[in-house]
C-alpha cells in the first residue's frame, strides 16, 4: 500500500482496517462532547444526557479493542478504566429510572 501522509504508515489492508476502526472509535468518543454541548445549549445550563454515556462506552470499547490490537499498555489501561466508569454511570441511571417506576 502507498504511504498517504508522512506520519501515516499503513503497509497492509489489515492495518488500514484497524486504523479505520480506531478513527471510528475516536469520532464516537469525540461526538459525545458535541452531544453534551448541544444538550446544554438547548436548556441553557450544563447537562449530561444519557446519550453522552452511550457514546462514551461505545467509543471507549472500540478504542479499547484498537489499543489491545496495538498492544499499547498505557492506552489499554486508560480505556479500561473509562469503559468501567461509563458502564457504571449507565447502570446507576437505569437503576434510578427503574426505581421511579
Amino acid at each position: 500500500m502507498q504511504q498517504i501522509l508522512p506520519f501515516f504508515h499503513v503497509n497492509t489492508t489489515g492495518e488500514l482496517i484497524w486504523v479505520i476502526i480506531g478513527v471510528v472509535g475516536q469520532l464516537m468518543f469525540t461526538g459525545r462532547f458535541l452531544i453534551q454541548w448541544l444538550a446544554s445549549e438547548k436548556v441553557k445550563r450544563s447537562v449530561v444526557p444519557v446519550s453522552f454515556w452511550y457514546f462514551s462506552i461505545a467509543g471507549g470499547l472500540i478504542l479499547l479493542f484498537y489499543a489491545i490490537h496495538r498492544m499499547d499498555p498505557v492506552f489499554i489501561l486508560g480505556q479500561s478504566l473509562g469503559v468501567f466508569i461509563y458502564g457504571r454511570n449507565l447502570w446507576l441511571i437505569h437503576r434510578h429510572q427503574n426505581a421511579e417506576i
